[in-house]
């Protein structure tokens, strides 16, 4: 057998054992023989050394094992902690002597660990496969603030964690990263679980490492798990950080958390400059839904105008009207709507006139619990004996064609 044969044959064998482990889809497969045209645009928008590892599987799915060792070398002289590069290197040096059965061929290797680096190779497969967002928005971002400059949206399902630019109101998609979520997934409920929550949070600090230890790699982001909805579920828990790795570890296998959202320290440190403590809203999903403006522009007018008629029917002090814009079901997290009811009649009962301004207004919807919305805005309040600036937290549900408050309280 000639050099060039053996190679085509230790090839297809690499590729068989990776498909077989689910690393290599059919479509890599079939991409392999061809040039990409219709992912060309997402694969710009690898960088570094995640861009490295799909060339390197791409290349064993096109049975291109001489350039896929080459480009191995090239990314672990520049990333030797990357546990996945080393575990495909491994797998086709073996592969000169005996066949190979799967992604992560070694006999005495630990099962647990060789199965959380054939996930991640899965994951960042389907990453290259997940079109670049252009002309869709994920529906939740309806209406960011002025002073939000970006906003982070976390698809658990993708592995992947979206960076968006606030212009005027509107997101627009800037970037997006590998991340690593919970050990047993997704819908943290309670301590200890194991599992990342889903809702829509704030970034509330930012830990330096020389406070929360290499552990945690360049940094930890705290964000506002639990929130108020998540209190009113009666989850609990506490401690959802986004934050790096290890410094011996370059990255982490898709489910591989305590329910934290890991992304790699070069990662983390490009989207801690976007940042902004206390204001960066950041929402995690089981799976981003992907819509056109149109859309968003629609849902984000209805909900508009339902929030100006109750700072209106308020301001007009006709009590009765502002109190039809609470759900039955509504709580401030101490008291219902019949003590909420009973204040308000009883506080606007010694007004002669009220002011009510509303600003720096953000509309998130909830993931996973639509048509649930989240609203923010700083209330300037005045009336005849007392003014008051505030800001404010509502959630604002849709029965019917009407959005109700099932929430309110300070943020």
């Amino acid at each position: 057998m000639t050099r060039r044969s053996h190679q085509w044959s230790r090839g297809l064998a690499i590729v068989s054992a990776f498909a077989a482990a689910g690393a290599l889809t059919a479509d890599t497969l079939a991409m392999g023989s061809r040039p990409l045209r219709a992912n060309q645009q997402v694969e710009r928008r690898l960088e570094g050394a995640e861009a490295a590892i799909v060339a390197v599987l791409k290349d064993i799915a096109g049975d291109r094992i001489g350039s896929a060792q080459t480009e191995l070398d090239r990314l672990l002289a520049a990333k030797p902690d990357f546990r996945l590069a080393q575990l495909i290197k491994g797998d086709l040096l073996m592969a000169r002597t005996r066949p190979i059965e799967t992604l992560g061929n070694a006999p005495d290797g630990p099962a647990d660990r060789l199965q959380d680096l054939r996930e991640e190779a899965k994951a960042r497969l389907l990453r290259l496969h997940t079109e670049a967002p252009r002309d869709r928005l994920p529906r939740y971002l309806l209406k960011m603030a002025p002073e939000q400059k970006f906003a982070i949206v976390v698809d658990t399902s993708r592995s992947s964690l979206y960076v968006f630019a606030n212009r005027d109101g509107r997101p627009h998609y800037v970037a997006d990263y590998y991340i690593t979520i919970g050990k047993n997934g997704i819908e943290k409920v309670r301590e200890g679980d194991k599992k990342t929550p889903l809702g829509v949070y704030q970034v509330t600090g930012n830990l330096p490492v020389s406070r929360v230890g290499d552990f945690y790699g360049s940094g930890a982001y705290p964000i506002s798990y639990p929130n108020e909805w998540d209190r009113r579920q009666g989850r609990d828990g506490h401690g959802i950080w986004l934050h790096g790795t290890p410094r011996d570890t370059y990255s982490r296998p898709p489910r591989a958390s305590d329910g934290c959202v890991v992304l790699t320290n070069e990662d983390l440190q490009a989207i801690a400059r976007d940042l902004q403590i206390g204001i960066t809203p950041v929402i995690i999903s089981a799976g981003v839904d992907w819509v056109a403006e149109q859309d968003m522009s629609t849902v984000r007018a209805s909900l508009e105008s339902s929030v100006e008629q109750w700072r209106k029917d308020w301001e007009s002090l006709q009590t009765e009207n502002y109190l039809t814009h609470y759900a039955p079901g509504f709580s401030t997290g101490t008291s219902g709507l019949a003590e909420w009811a009973a204040q308000k009649r009883a506080v606007n009962a010694g007004k002669s006139w009220i002011k009510v301004k509303l600003d720096g207004v953000s509309m998130f919807l909830y993931p996973g619990r639509e048509p649930l919305a989240v609203v923010n805005f700083t209330q300037d309040y005045s009336s005849n004996n007392l003014s008051n600036v505030m800001k404010k937290r509502q959630y604002w549900l849709r029965d019917g064609a009407r959005w109700k408050i099932v929430y309110e309280g300070a943020a």
